[in-house]
């Protein structure tokens, strides 16, 4: 699903003063010393950024990006939750311990990964199942340390002692910092995954407060910060770049959407998507694996009916293409 362009509530750690979050992505509660901080999600005893991070930011009241209206009509299709029961569907995550024993990894595309070792236990979740033929994501969170690491396209090399893989990435995530521009993840877009998916405990729990990420079969050749990568040649203007932010309209009326589908819906029109990814058109992510049982696939089919015309693109920053 990429192209790489080589040618290619909850404790509050600390956090890093802001640094790589554009002026226009920091919530007006971050800026405004005497307003309450939102809600930051926590997986595994871990803050998922800081509160002023873009994944965690409010866009409800974003102004439209000029081009909105061009975006939207160059992206046809209906939403479809690109997860379900079937635990071969969705992207698992794996919770490791700060002991865990980190093994050596090899990556394809070296120059714009994460060096090795990564504690990467024996027999992790791997996306679509240990033989599974595609993007192969292997996504680690380190409790303690609140590290998370993330590979694409892994392999276990003798019995799981050591790795190969396309790409790899690591996050601090008591951290802002973004990858340096012009570097890929283990995502196209350079972003992380794990705090972009849809997870059970969130949706059980009635809130997800965090922006997703939405794949589209055509990007142009650009990004926008927190994305640091782009996976196209096309300079058109109406494709939208890696890390467009598009958020589902307050008018559209999801008073009949029922269950865990109005909880992805509020989120949506809360947090909005981020462009993170090529594939198929308004395809957006969430838990997979062993917890896929959790999902009531008869709820997230009724996303299945919402149509691009529901989303407008907001504007949170300039295209870069370095």
């Amino acid at each position: 699903m990429r192209t790489l362009t080589s040618i290619l509530t909850l404790s509050i750690l600390a956090a890093c003063g802001g640094s790589g979050v554009p002026a226009t992505l920091q919530p007006s509660a971050a800026r405004g010393a005497a307003a309450a901080l939102p809600a930051v999600p926590v997986v595994g005893g871990c803050q998922i950024f800081p509160s002023n991070n873009p994944w965690n930011t409010d866009i409800s009241n974003y102004p439209l990006d000029p081009r909105s209206a061009a975006y939207i009509a160059a992206l046809p299709g209906n939403l479809h939750p690109d997860f379900g029961q079937d635990p071969h569907y969705g992207i698992p995550f794996n919770i490791v311990p700060s002991t865990q024993k980190k093994v050596p990894v090899t990556f394809m595309y070296g120059s714009q990964s994460n060096p090795g070792p990564y504690p990467i236990p024996r027999n992790p979740q791997i996306e679509g199942g240990k033989h599974s033929t595609g993007d192969r994501h292997v996504l680690i969170l380190q409790q303690g340390k609140c590290k998370l690491y993330e590979m694409w396209d892994a392999f276990p090399l003798d019995h799981g002692r050591r790795w190969r893989a396309g790409s790899g990435a690591l996050f601090h995530l008591n951290s802002n910092k973004l990858r340096p521009n012009g570097w890929t993840s283990a995502d196209a877009a350079g972003l992380p995954i794990l705090p972009a998916l849809v997870k059970c405990a969130e949706v059980q729990a009635g809130a997800i407060e965090h922006a997703l990420r939405v794949t589209f079969s055509q990007t142009q050749e650009g990004y926008i910060h927190p994305a640091t990568h782009y996976a196209s040649d096309s300079r058109s203007k109406t494709l939208p770049p890696m890390g467009l932010r598009i958020r589902m309209k307050a008018s559209y009326d999801i008073s009949g959407i029922t269950g865990q589908a109005h909880v992805i819906a509020v989120a949506m029109k809360t947090y909005g998507m981020l462009v993170a990814d090529n594939g198929s058109n308004w395809y957006f992510q969430g838990e997979g694996g062993k917890t896929s049982s959790c999902w009531n696939n008869n709820d997230l089919d009724q996303l299945k009916n919402v149509p691009n015309t529901a989303f407008e693109v907001v504007k949170t920053g300039r295209i870069l293409r370095k």
